[in-house]
């Protein structure tokens, strides 16, 4: 092979041994650097309360601040046309009235959660469901009722599916739904902060056993602890658990490319548009854009029809729920399988080209400047750590030096006063010691570090002026 040839194939390539060159800091990162080690891993947490904030006030708020009905499905048995009229008149825009051939059709679309609530002329008869939507059941009899009785029409009213005593407002499936969620999505959070580099078998591992252990206590505590559940215990832990898997390896994917901020796409789908977009709290015929259209998409709603049809006997039934399940199931394995060459092939451009992450170089900086720390208590204790990983008294002739250079004389009172460490034994042991920058062994400059500790920095961690 001829030289030019050989050059042609390294030309910008880091030669096969050398040292990666690190990149130059900005300004900006050379002066975040120079801020106590401490201080700057605070500052680059920061963004999570900051996106906590503003995701609570774009979904929570924005959603449930002034929840109206609008194109709410109502059965009618019979012609409905008539009553559409009046209604436009009375509530322009609020009812959406279906017709029904029998009443039996009508009171299954309620049951179901089709429809919201049905009327039959024939027994002057309005037909809710509690169970279903408790707000939909209250609201809606009483906008019909004063249309119905303007034409001369008392109806009365029956609850196909009212709530258990135990259940008055049926708020317990949206906050086991949001258990859930929470608790899926923090599993898989966590290890895709802490667990990078762990195999595919292993991360799924634990999320399938954190799904286990959180559906177990979940369940534990809404039925025998608390009495929210009565019975269905193994329906809901299986539920639960599946849903929980579901959750996490969509969020074990998804971590992969959010790295430490896997935490924002998590929230944003799985609590701050689920919530909304559930039809838990209220249905999405109540619920503003975009998150009445959210519900056909959102886990939340899923969990909410499967757990309503569980513990009341209403709703859909468990095919959409199934199907919301194993499409993020499985959404989170391709990313999975994606994501692990990726994030991969971006270890690797790092390394090679000696690139940090600010974070990285501020939990470097915290970790030296703890280890310096831990240095100086240990010498003014009159102990030293040593690189075996013991605890060790200091000789006399070395607390003499140290006393003459301690501008502070902290250490002298220690040394000095009554019942203090020179009147007991002190037994050597070992510790666990992470391996510092320098040698535990070697001399310090106790006038430098107490200077630098005043100052609330250290000279050996990176960026220190």
């Amino acid at each position: 092979m001829t030289g030019s040839s050989r050059g042609a194939r390294t030309r910008g390539a880091q030669p096969v041994g050398a040292t990666p060159a690190k990149a130059e800091p900005g300004r900006y990162r050379r002066w975040y650097s120079t801020l106590h080690p401490s201080l700057q891993l605070i500052g680059l947490q920061l963004w999570l309360p900051l996106f906590f904030i503003v995701g609570f006030c774009l979904c929570y708020i924005a959603a449930f601040h002034s929840p109206h009905p609008h194109d709410v499905p109502v059965a009618v048995v019979g012609q409905s046309s008539q009553l559409q009229s009046q209604l436009d008149s009375a509530v322009p825009g609020v009812l959406d009235l279906t017709s029904y051939r029998t009443a039996d059709e009508a009171k299954e679309a309620v049951v179901t959660g089709h429809m919201a609530v049905a009327y039959d002329p024939a027994d002057r008869t309005i037909y809710k469901a509690s169970a279903h939507q408790y707000q939909v059941a209250a609201l809606i009899p009483a906008m019909l009722q004063p249309v119905l009785q303007a034409e001369g029409v008392t109806p009365t009213i029956t609850d196909l599916a009212p709530l258990p005593a135990h259940d008055e407002y049926g708020t317990v499936s949206m906050y086991l739904m949001l258990s859930w969620c929470i608790g899926g999505y923090m599993v898989a959070m966590f290890i895709g902060l802490m667990g990078a580099p762990l195999r595919h078998r292993t991360r799924m591992a634990v999320i399938v056993v954190g799904a286990a252990l959180i559906s177990l206590i979940t369940n534990v505590l809404a039925g025998p602890v608390i009495g929210a559940v009565d019975g269905h215990f193994g329906t809901l832990f299986v539920i639960a658990w599946a849903w929980i898997v579901s959750i996490g390896l969509a969020v074990n994917g998804i971590s992969y490319f959010a790295g430490r901020f896997v935490a924002l796409p998590a929230m944003i789908i799985f609590v701050f548009l689920s919530m909304p977009g559930s039809g838990a709290a209220y249905p999405a015929w109540f619920m503003p854009q975009p998150f009445a259209w959210l519900n056909n998409v959102v886990v939340g709603s899923g969990i909410t029809e499967m757990l309503k049809r569980v513990l009341y006997g209403v709703g859909p039934g468990y095919g959409r729920g199934l199907t919301m399940m194993a499409c993020y199931a499985a959404a989170g394995i391709v990313l999975m399988i994606v994501g692990k060459r990726w994030w991969e092939n971006r270890r690797i451009r790092r390394i090679v080209t000696g690139r940090t992450t600010m974070f990285n170089d501020a939990t470097t900086a915290n970790r030296e400047f703890l280890l310096a720390e831990r240095d100086d208590v240990l010498a003014r204790h009159g102990l030293v750590a040593t690189e075996t990983g013991t605890i060790n008294t200091i000789s006399d002739e070395e607390r003499d030096g140290l006393r003459d250079v301690d501008d502070d004389t902290t250490t002298g009172m220690f040394f000095s006063a009554p019942g203090g460490l020179e009147a007991e034994t002190v037994t050597t042991r070992p510790v666990q010691v992470v391996a510092g920058p320098r040698s535990a062994a070697e001399p310090r400059d106790r006038s430098r570090l107490d200077s630098d500790r005043r100052d609330g920095r250290h000279p050996e961690y990176p960026g220190s002026p």
